[in-house]
């Protein structure tokens, strides 16, 4: 973030996650008067709390944290209204609960974390000195927190797969190309290429995580009504970035024969070839895998990727020319193996 201004900052974390804190707003707001309008006589900030503890990022997470949240309140009421009628409160009788309702929330949980909620809810109900009443008031207010929450969560600024997606790619094309003409320049600088191998790993990291992000924006169309029109056109999308993600190993291989050679070898005059012949290659192949991310036929790219590199290989046999043209070759196989008309002629 070197560069950026605080204002800046500030300015794009309100993008992103504005709709975010808007819609948990608008849906907590309604949660406490739909709570009024059912007749409650206190004020309903059970209710209220439901959003602000339960949504998230996709609407499948929400509807799994709903679920458990509403889960844990049924069994820590259940389990703080009977200790309490059996037993006066007391250090030994606080551990017991506590106890019970950690060992209740391993079974309601989502597999990965520990619902806590049941224990939470036991000892507010503990605590309270009107139990009874106050576990009933939990639990109506949570269902019909749960209930609004779930309904309005996929209507309220809904997030966008597709804008989403086309901005992954977008990504991924950036990135790859950036990356593989970084690198090539490098070539034969021993200092640079190995500060380049730390940023090539960053790089691959970065274009797997959008991989995920873009799994994720296809698996959210499934709980948002408003969005699913868009099914086939994010699936395409999450296609293209999948093919990115494929593309990222041999970015790395370049990255680390760039380095390996650049260390052993020096500013070498077949280095220096190198660095000279795949520059126009490493373009090409940015242009073509920019193609392919965009939807467009990546045919004349990949050809004069291709063109360049056979230029290269008639004029330098060397091992190392080699070994560095090959993470170009396999990348230009994934962008023509994306061609419609070059998937139909495949054998079978």
């Amino acid at each position: 973030m070197t560069g950026v201004s605080p204002a800046a900052r500030v300015g794009r974390r309100l993008r992103v996650q504005g709709p975010s804190a808007a819609r948990i707003l608008v849906i907590a707001v309604l949660c406490w008067q739909t709570a009024l309008w059912a007749g409650a006589d206190q004020p309903p900030v059970f209710a209220a709390i439901v959003p602000l503890l339960c949504l998230r990022g996709d609407s499948a997470t929400s509807l799994a944290a709903l679920l458990l949240r509403i889960l844990g309140v049924l069994a820590g009421v259940a389990l703080g209204v009977t200790v309490v009628s059996l037993f006066r409160p007391s250090t030994l009788v606080l551990a017991v609960v506590i106890g019970l309702a950690l060992l209740c929330g391993t079974v309601i949980s989502s597999g990965t974390a520990l619902n806590v909620q049941v224990a939470v809810t036991s000892l507010l109900v503990f605590a309270n000195p009107s139990p009874e009443s106050y576990g009933f008031a939990r639990l109506w207010e949570n269902a019909l927190g749960g209930a609004v929450t779930a309904v309005l969560a996929p209507l309220l600024w809904p997030r966008n797969p597709r804008r989403e997606a086309a901005a992954l790619a977008r990504g991924c094309a950036d990135g790859l190309t950036e990356g593989l003409v970084r690198t090539t320049d490098v070539i034969g600088s021993p200092d640079a290429a190995r500060a380049n191998r730390t940023a090539a790993q960053a790089a691959a990291d970065r274009l797997r995580g959008y991989g995920t992000q873009a799994r994720e924006a296809e698996k959210a169309l499934r709980f948002n009504p408003l969005r699913r029109r868009h099914r086939a056109e994010v699936t395409e999308l999450g296609g293209r970035i999948d093919l990115a993600v494929r593309a990222v190993p041999q970015l790395l291989s370049l990255a680390a024969e760039a380095e390996f050679f650049s260390v052993r070898d020096g500013p070498s005059p077949v280095l220096s070839r190198a660095r000279t012949a795949l520059l126009p290659v490493a373009e090409a192949t940015g242009h073509a895998l920019e193609a392919v991310l965009a939807g467009r036929d990546p045919g004349a790219d990949t050809e004069a990727a291709r063109t360049a590199l056979a230029r290269y290989a008639e004029s330098d046999r060397e091992p190392q020319a080699v070994v560095l043209r090959r993470p170009f070759t396999r990348i230009l196989d994934l962008c023509d193996g994306s061609r419609p008309e070059r998937a139909r002629s495949r054998p079978p």
